[in-house]
């Protein structure tokens, strides 16, 4: 994959906090060779405001993160004689793998510098909201969101049908993950997942599992170890799924016998709406809901960081604060308190249940800000692109 200067602007946003189906790993969003526009749609839809800022009881300063340092790895040969391999071994044997096959596989995959230079390279700077949004909120992303939405209309009706996923979700993540399928990695797969598990120790179990996850995903499709392309992050297909989330969410969707999201569309879009279904999704239900306060607040109040994403307040516990939510909601639901940054301006939101269902995507707020409103810009269009009578045709 073409690593570009925009990763290195926008990877401290997603490097180490995103997912690209994986709850733990970063986006090939991320890396996505493009520059930021300046042509945003000027018909995005508006925000709604609160009706006072709040006063922000401050909070002590988070000291900057340390920049990581690429470690040398001791080893350059084959990965056969590194020492982790034996255990390696080992353990895959004994799932009934041949000791052969498995050093066939790992004498096959490939050290790549450049993933390990990618994983460990230092970000520049944190992007606000209004940065971040210029990115992924584009007139030409809205216009591809609605080339997929028309040329799959039958796979995206019947995917919100059968997983009650809205199909501009569907189409957002897709969006974001690959440009509809446009990027989706150039590293082989085993290159990946063997490089970061034998030679980037901060992560070397994690990668070392995702290993053993693709040595199964391969057995148990019956396709070539060395076929399948993905990021730098082993992540693949038009969702952007590492082996584990493929084994576990990944569906045939079209019942052709094969669960493919590299070339099937159908298989894709499936897939993902499988994957927002088993984290929660809650149909029918908002995402995000705009506030408005009547007490002062305090700074620990916001989202911050990854275990900021998790909703532990209710609706209620909000209101008894003085934070009062636009929409209607149940007081027993739960919620997370936003503040993004937009320009010289600052938005405030609560985060509901589907926003955090997005978030197990990809753990960044501002990720799953941007698949939601881009989800909004791109139904607006595909509505007023798309004839009422095939809308309403592939609704039935």
């Amino acid at each position: 994959m073409n690593q570009s200067l925009l990763f290195t602007v926008i990877v401290s946003v997603s490097l180490f906090l995103n997912g690209c189906a994986t709850s733990t790993e970063p986006s090939a969003a991320a890396t996505e060779k493009e520059s930021v526009k300046k042509d945003v749609d000027s018909s995005a839809v508006k925000p709604s405001q609160p009706v006072s800022k709040p006063t922000v009881k401050q909070a002590k300063p988070v000291k900057p993160a340390v920049e990581e340092t690429l470690v040398e790895p001791p080893l350059t040969g084959s990965y056969v004689d590194y020492p982790q391999a034996k255990e390696f071994i080992a353990e895959m044997s004994a799932e009934g793998f041949s000791e052969a096959y498995l050093k066939e596989v790992l004498g096959e995959a490939k050290r790549q510098q450049s993933i390990l230079k990618a994983i460990s390279r230092p970000a520049e700077k944190s992007l606000t909201w209004g940065e971040y949004r210029k990115i992924f909120i584009q007139d030409k992303r809205i216009k591809q969101g609605v080339q997929f939405w028309q040329e799959n209309q039958e796979a995206l009706t019947r995917a919100e049908q059968t997983y009650g996923v809205p199909a501009e979700v569907i189409v957002s993540i897709i969006g974001v993950e690959t440009r509809y399928g446009r990027i989706m990695g150039s590293y082989r797969v085993l290159d990946a997942v063997a490089t970061l598990g034998f030679d980037y120790p901060r992560r070397s179990a994690f990668f070392l599992g995702q290993l053993k996850e693709y040595l199964r995903l391969v057995k148990e499709e019956g396709t070539d170890i060395t076929a399948h392309k993905g990021s730098y992050a082993g992540a693949m297909g038009f969702g952007q799924f590492i082996p584990s989330s493929y084994r576990s969410f990944a569906v045939d969707f079209d019942n052709d016998g094969k669960r493919d999201i590299w070339n099937n569309k159908t298989d894709a879009i499936g897939s993902v709406a499988n994957y927002f279904a088993k984290h929660g999704w809650a149909a029918g239900e908002p995402v995000i809901s705009g506030v408005s306060f009547n007490k002062p607040t305090d700074e620990s109040w916001f989202s911050q960081g990854r275990a900021g994403l998790i909703p532990e307040l209710t609706i209620a516990d909000w209101q008894q604060r003085g934070v009062e939510p636009e929409l209607t909601l149940p007081p027993e639901g739960k919620a997370i308190l936003m503040r993004l940054e937009m320009g010289e301006d600052e938005q405030y939101w609560l985060g509901l249940h589907n926003f955090y269902v997005i978030t197990r995507y990809n753990h960044s707020k501002l990720y799953a800000m941007a698949v939601y409103r881009l989800s909004e810009q791109v139904k607006m269009a595909y509505e007023k692109a798309t004839p009422v009578e095939s809308t309403v045709k592939n609704k039935k």
